[in-house]
């Protein structure tokens, strides 16, 4: 792999990473909306 492409790879997994928080953080903050992260895993309130 070239340095190129491993760039590129690391940006779009980066960029992929941060719109998947931005996401759930998003959906929390909406109001009665829980957020899951489609495995399961939800973001519950105590």
């Amino acid at each position: 792999m070239t340095p190129v492409k491993a760039a590129l790879l690391s940006f779009f997994m980066l960029t992929g990473i941060i719109m998947w928080g931005v996401g759930i953080y998003s959906a929390d903050a909406a109001g009665d909306h829980v957020g899951t992260d489609g495995y399961g895993i939800s973001l519950t309130r105590y």
